[in-house]
């Protein structure tokens, strides 16, 4: 892409979000989503291939239909209370449908069909953005909401987007699918705990920013788009392979790494709240998840290609240097979530 071009669509980029995460008025809200929208297309069709066109036209049909949806909802709002700030009190019926558009453009379930079609039909960099910065404005309005929003619809939500999330990764061998399936199961996390404490689904969010930032720079690194490119990462870049598979395994939710700390501290404080048997449930939708999680972890750490790979260790690259601090990060944060509770 044109340098010109590039610098004014990552501005945009960094515009829209800003100005959404600092309104106050629904108008301006949905203008930041828009720039968003409009800014990340040019990023996803720059390969002029049929599958990309078809990603990006997916994209913006889908979060125009959700934009349209919250702009209709923010006027039923004004209409019914006479306000247009953010942070006062919404109407029943406004913050229903804000939550469902919000959640169309996260791509929870089951508003999530486009979510996978669209990172599959991505570059890994777009993918990346897609996945983390993308998601960045919608969450912030989605915690404004938090206490207006209708608790079953988010436990209902939540619920099924771990569920789906899960199913829907089982059987899959591309990466970027896989990831955007990986992406429902965590976002369904988030929903199902929203009203009940915000704090968690903050912490929730930024974890899995971190752990998905940093699986998708691994693939970048390692240049794999599906499970069956990932059997030679192993003699290639051992150490980076090594690190890879537990990130993988820190994402799935798996004990003592990073990824751990968010489920439990939901699953917690839900069984406080007296809600043991959703706890229970929503914690048996994520053994879904480690099954494809474990998927990659195998092909990638495991299984060794039939032929000898003569190509240099590339672990000393600048690149992959740039991965230490998020592959720590992603990996050995448990031991203090005492002091991330007492900051939260």
């Amino acid at each position: 892409m044109n340098p010109y071009a590039s610098s004014v669509v990552i501005s945009s980029l960094a515009l829209g979000t800003i100005l959404t995460l600092s309104s106050s008025h629904w108008i301006l809200a949905w203008i930041g989503l828009e720039i968003n929208t409009l800014a990340i297309i040019p990023m996803m069709t720059k390969t002029p291939h049929p599958r990309a066109i078809e990603a990006a036209t997916k994209y913006f049909l889908t979060q125009a239909a959700a934009s349209a949806l919250i702009l209709f909802s923010s006027t039923i709002n004004a209409y019914a209370l006479g306000e247009w700030a953010i942070n006062t009190s919404i109407h029943p019926v406004s913050a229903s449908l804000l939550s469902i558009a919000i959640a169309m453009k996260l791509g929870v379930a089951p508003f999530h069909f486009w979510l996978p079609e669209v990172l599959q039909g991505s570059s890994l960099q777009t993918g990346l953005i897609l996945s983390t910065w993308q998601k960045l404005a919608p969450m912030a309005l989605l915690l404004q909401l938090s206490q207006s929003v209708n608790l079953n619809l988010l436990l209902s939500l939540g619920l099924l987007s771990t569920m789906i999330g899960g199913w829907g990764g089982i059987n899959q061998t591309q990466i970027r699918k896989v990831l955007a399936f990986s992406s429902v199961a965590h976002l369904g996390w988030m929903v199902a705990v929203l009203k009940i404490s915000p704090q968690l689904t903050l912490l929730n969010f930024s974890i899995y920013i971190l752990m998905t930032s940093t699986l998708f720079l691994t693939f970048m690194s390692l240049d794999t788009n599906n499970m069956y490119e990932l059997s030679t990462s192993w003699s290639k870049t051992p150490t980076l392979a090594a690190f890879s598979m537990l990130s993988l395994l820190s994402l799935s939710g798996l004990p003592p790494l990073t990824g751990f700390m968010p489920k439990w501290l939901i699953a917690q404080e839900m069984i406080k709240q007296n809600m043991t048997t959703f706890a229970l449930v929503i914690l048996l939708s994520t053994l879904l998840s480690l099954f494809f999680y474990l998927r990659l972890t195998y092909s990638m750490s495991l299984t060794l290609a039939p032929n000898l790979t003569f190509s240099p260790t590339t672990w000393f690259n600048l690149p992959t240097n740039l991965l230490a601090t998020p592959m720590v990060l992603s990996l050995l944060l448990l031991p203090i979530t005492p002091t991330i509770m007492a900051v939260v």
